[in-house]
């Protein structure tokens, strides 16, 4: 046998291999029902995989909600994006607190009351099932500020409707954020541009 035949039975045989496992797990994985998705740690892409998903479920003609915390008053080119979709065809409820970056507003009640009057709007989401996919964006903050009362929120998500699932965003997702999802990908720095001096660009960090 050829070195070129051999390295192909090698590479089909590892193939083999892990074709069996994966087939194993889907073979496994029968439940059927909404899931909780937490993306956190302090590294760059949280929100971003958030709305990934959203344009994935709207693709699919599912009805989502977005719930930004601590945002509503910067630019969000993808907000833009699909907030312009023709929305007989495409369901998607987007809402913010319309408020600043906290340490910008530096008023906590009136932060609180931003993010309780938008909580009000998730929570009816988390009712509704019809509601496809629900994203939380930047819901840690609210709990760890305590803009938001920590048991309400997690028996809200807890109860929600048996297909929806959810996804929250964050830094510093407490334990209990954590015991809940079923799904966590922790994003962690290891370099970035605006550490060495490089502003942050529009279309590629907002």
């Amino acid at each position: 046998m050829s070195a070129p035949e051999e390295k192909a039975k090698r590479h089909k045989k590892r193939m083999q291999a892990r074709k069996k496992i994966v087939d194993e797990g889907v073979a496994k994985a029968l439940e059927e029902r909404g899931v909780v998705v937490l993306y956190t740690g302090d590294g760059k892409g949280k929100t971003t995989a958030a709305v990934g998903t959203v344009a994935r479920a709207l693709g699919y003609g599912y009805k989502v909600v977005v719930a930004q915390f601590i945002k509503g008053v910067w630019e969000c080119g993808e907000k833009y994006l699909l907030t312009q979709l023709p929305e007989q065809r495409y369901r998607l409820e987007w809402h913010e607190m319309g408020t600043d970056f906290t340490w910008e507003t530096q008023d906590y009640e009136a932060d609180k009351a931003a993010a309780r009057a938008l909580w009000e709007k998730a929570l009816a989401a988390l009712r509704d099932e019809s509601v496809y996919l629900v994203v939380l964006d930047e819901l840690t903050y609210a709990l760890n500020f305590h803009w938001l009362e920590k048991r309400e929120v997690l028996e809200a998500i807890q109860g929600r409707p048996r297909g929806q699932t959810v996804i929250i965003t964050g830094r510093g997702a407490k334990q209990y954020l954590r015991d809940i999802a079923d799904t966590i990908s922790e994003m962690r720095p290891v370099k970035h541009a605006f550490n060495d001096g490089i502003a942050a660009r529009k279309g590629i960090e907002w």
